[in-house]
């Protein structure tokens, strides 16, 4: 049974309907198991929703016209808009609304089309209960770590990824995304086995170093990556305009010593810089740092726009998202006011002193049979020097495309479907 309320009629009184509604909603109660649905009044601009377990949004009549969930407005296969959102008039209102405890009905008075939007969707999509953004802005479902990430680090086997379907590739997505990497155990040591597992998430990034990678120390590119010195904490790409999301590396053979392999969890050394140094952590998340790729002949990388990006990148609400470090692939700071130099290599080296902090640093040596992969928007890597004949094999794939096999595999395991979150 629907609850109406009638333009005009809401007009001279809101508050007596909804308490009928309210009556009415006791009354069954009483006769079965009753479901609290939210309730809707009309506004001078839009409809408040009221919610069960308190709070209350606003959705402005244009907006909700404008996100029709309905099949002549949004096409239900592809999520695309069909509906002209430059038709609407400057006027639109309902002239009615009616709910119940599945969802909202709206009828408008222009148009005479009907609107059906569910609780869990308005819900999920409103944009005036936002919960204020936390003084260290990381994302309340990461899990922050330092060096005792070692005796628990995550860990799926290469049989569950391959043969659990959905569930096993969720599981394993799910640890990069709260702990920045993870181990696979048990993988073939082949270079064609581990591509087929990284084709797992998604097709792999082709780069100016290629796509899948097979690989020994040679001098001869134009990067240290290919020798055998050590390298410092680092994320990869910082000279493109979008770094690759995910780095996988598989040890396929090594005779030698040294080569451990580093990893230090960005968003922990964020945290900590915010709390001991904010002076610095603003100006690292505010100075944008040129960097470049030039090592090897016919390529010059540089990201767009120009002077680069910040070390510390931060969405709209304030969330840290994404680290962006490589001390050695910085290019010329010309860009710097006088007065901003020497409180920027300040606060740089406070960033190094904690990446390089003995609580930071994780080290491990692969082996082969198990490979690692990281998130390269947050988990820097590094390397020891090595002697001997060190052999890996591994690749890039994209933010987008490791994002969108992980929303896919949690919709998947959940019953859900695209269409309950666009």
């Amino acid at each position: 049974m629907f609850s109406r309320l009638n333009k005009s009629a809401s007009m001279r009184s809101p508050l007596r309907l909804i308490s009928n509604h309210i009556a009415r909603s006791s009354v069954s109660a009483r006769q079965t198991t009753s479901v609290v649905s939210p309730l809707a009044t009309l506004s001078s601009s839009g409809i408040r929703v009221s919610w069960p377990e308190g709070g209350e949004s606003h959705f402005h009549n244009i907006w909700l016209r404008d996100h029709c969930r309905c099949p002549r407005c949004l096409h239900q296969v592809t999520r695309q808009r069909l509906f002209d959102t430059f038709s609407i008039p400057d006027t639109i209102k309902p002239s009615n609304i009616d709910w119940d405890d599945q969802g909202l009905r709206i009828r408008w008075g222009e148009s005479d089309h009907e609107s059906n939007f569910r609780w869990p969707w308005l819900r999920s999509n409103s944009f005036t209960s936002q919960t204020p953004s936390q003084s260290i802005p990381i994302p309340s479902n990461k899990i922050l770590w330092g060096k005792e990430i070692a005796q628990n680090p995550p860990t799926v086997s290469y049989q569950s990824v391959m043969q659990d379907g959905e569930e096993g590739i969720r599981k394993w997505l799910d640890y990069i995304d709260s702990h920045g990497f993870c181990y696979v155990t048990g993988v073939p040591v082949s270079p064609e086995k581990t591509e087929e597992l990284a084709k797992m998430i998604s097709h792999i990034r082709m780069t100016h170093w290629g796509g899948f990678w097979d690989f020994t120390a040679d001098e001869s590119r134009g990067d240290t990556a290919y020798s055998n010195l050590a390298l410092r904490a680092h994320t990869d790409n910082t000279y493109y305009t979008e770094p690759s999301g995910l780095q996988m590396f598989h040890m396929l053979e090594f005779r030698g010593k040294g080569g451990e392999s580093l990893l230090v969890d960005g968003f922990q050394a964020a945290k900590i810089l915010k709390e001991k140094y904010p002076e610095s952590y603003e100006i690292l998340s505010t100075v944008r740092i040129p960097t470049h790729a030039a090592g090897d002949d016919g390529f010059l990388f540089q990201p767009t726009p120009n002077p680069g990006y910040p070390i510390l990148n931060h969405g709209e609400g304030g969330e840290l998202y994404q680290i962006r470090y490589n001390n050695d692939d910085r290019s010329t700071m010309r860009h710097l006011p006088y007065e901003q130099v020497e409180p920027f290599y300040t606060a740089l080296k406070r960033w190094s002193a904690i990446l390089t902090d003995v609580g930071s640093e994780y080290w491990r040596q692969l082996t082969p049979g198990t490979l690692v992969v990281f998130d390269n928007w947050r988990v820097l890597h590094g390397r020891a020097a090595f002697t001997g004949y060190r052999r890996l094999c591994g690749c890039y794939i994209s933010w987008d495309d490791y994002q969108s096999r992980l929303k896919v595999a949690r919709l998947k395991t959940n019953n859900k479907q695209v269409k309950d979150v666009i």
